[in-house]
């Protein structure tokens, strides 16, 4: 089923790969084509022959463009994505590029939300192709400064108590999940070297995250790979 599916993965930093999405794509048969934008790979221009586009976090915020070019690349491929009801997945980063890309605005949010920190599932959820199996709430990593209003049409699927829209559906196919669920301890344990400033601005330790991480992403592995498992089937669908 998978060997003529490409879906194209935009990596915006080393350490943010994508990881249990990456997972659940491979037991699928699906090879996930990266695009290592920090590397200075360049971003895909047209969305033809990909079945499924996913964006990742990064340190940059959608405001930046013109520190960082690509943003408005990846902008512009996300519409078409859109255009095309190619499925999309959004996460962090990638979240606030796709809800910048349905007019919605991204900004600043009155603290940074970094660590581990419950999200709760709205009501809409229950009836959610993807987020139907997430139960009331569960605890994923959190590591943003930036918060989108919902855009215009979009459905709210889940809020924490520093953030109103954790995560959202628009259409059929696009989601936008602004929390990291898809975070391995290898993963962490890069962001928690990489991004170390971000820990002390919170007054977080970094050995207390990684310390605290394991049992965490344990627990949430079964919640995350349903979720990333039924997006995951949206691109495969006859």
């Amino acid at each position: 089923m998978g060997s003529d599916m490409t879906t194209l993965v935009l990596q915006h930093a080393k350490e943010e790969n994508a990881g249990r999405i990456a997972e659940v794509l491979r037991a699928r048969g699906i090879e996930p084509v990266v695009v290592h934008v920090y590397a200075g790979e360049p971003v895909p221009s047209a969305i033809d022959g990909v079945n499924a586009l996913v964006v990742m976090g990064g340190p940059m915020g959608v405001y930046e463009a013109k520190r960082y070019p690509h943003l408005k690349a990846e902008l512009s491929l996300i519409e078409r994505a859109l255009t095309a009801n190619v499925p999309v997945l959004g996460v962090c980063l990638g979240s606030q590029l796709l809800a910048h890309a349905l007019g919605a605005q991204v900004r600043k949010g009155i603290a940074k939300e970094i660590g581990w920190h419950p999200v709760e599932v709205s009501e809409q959820a229950a009836t959610d192709p993807v987020f139907m199996e997430a139960g009331a709430s569960f605890t994923p990593l959190h590591w943003h400064g930036d918060v989108f209003d919902l855009p215009a049409g979009a459905v709210p699927l889940a809020r924490s108590a520093l953030t109103a829209y954790q995560a959202f559906r628009y259409g059929a196919h696009a989601y936008g999940i602004l929390f990291h669920a898809e975070v391995t301890p290898a993963i962490v344990s890069g962001m928690a070297t990489a991004f170390a400033g971000d820990l002390v601005s919170v007054g977080l330790l970094a050995d207390e995250l990684l310390e605290e991480s394991p049992a965490r992403i344990a627990a949430l592995a079964p919640v995350a790979t349903r979720i990333f498992e039924r997006w995951a089937s949206l691109s495969t669908a006859s």
